[in-house]
């Protein structure tokens, strides 16, 4: 499987770099800034998604964030493997941990942009969220397990 915890220094050199790439660098935030402190929480779970040739294609987090209740976060998936399951497979892997954890409900805040390909995924739309730089909507999701 394609999906699977980053284990070495390299894989987490890589995971954080799709990351930075992804999510901070387009809108010029500093380098470090795709970090989180609860990163290295013993509770936090990382998905990284490998393609065939060894390239990290897409990356994603999840957390424990209530009771009952799993937080998705940092969704990256390389732009040249967009539109082709990566994302969905990150999900599935970390829906399927949350399940495991005997968490019930997942929730996510989405931009504005992702908020189609998390529908598909069958999440439901809660609430507008925040504005992530001043510039990027973001929209509270949820989803029961």
């Amino acid at each position: 499987m394609p999906v699977r915890p980053p284990h070495s220094p390299t894989d987490f050199a890589a995971y954080y770099q799709l990351r930075y790439q992804v999510l901070r660098q387009p809108w010029q935030q500093p380098p470090g800034s795709e970090r989180a402190d609860d990163d290295d929480h013993p509770a936090t779970i990382h998905a990284l998604f490998t393609a065939p040739d060894g390239q990290v294609a897409g990356v994603a987090r999840l957390h424990p964030a209530a009771p009952g209740q799993a937080q998705v976060r940092y969704m990256a998936v390389d732009p040249t493997y967009q539109g082709q399951g990566v994302g969905r497979q990150l999900l599935d892997y970390l829906e399927q941990a949350a399940r495991q954890l005997g968490l019930t409900e997942c929730v996510l805040h989405a931009r504005e942009s992702a908020v189609a390909f998390y529908q598909r995924q069958g999440y439901h739309l809660v609430a507008s969220s925040h504005t992530l730089f001043g510039s990027i909507p973001h929209f509270l999701m949820r989803k029961e397990l």
